[in-house]
């Protein structure tokens, strides 16, 4: 019977510590999502507008010239 008890007392603290280790994994990959987050959502605003000088070869190559 204290064998048994033992068993069981081992499957239990075994379990225990599966779970332990599954929060402690899920909680470390949560912070390493949050830590890349920012380089991730940054926004960088592209501006759109020519570099000045660069509006006569661009027009010199258009389609319609």
């Amino acid at each position: 019977m204290i064998a048994m008890l033992n068993f069981g007392g081992l499957v239990v603290a075994t379990i225990v510590a599966a779970a332990a280790a599954v929060a402690c994994n899920w909680l470390m990959l949560r912070a390493a999502f949050h830590l890349m987050r920012p380089a991730a959502v940054r926004r960088t605003w592209v501006r759109t507008e020519l570099v000045r000088g660069t509006d006569q070869p661009a027009r010199s190559f258009a389609p319609n010239r």
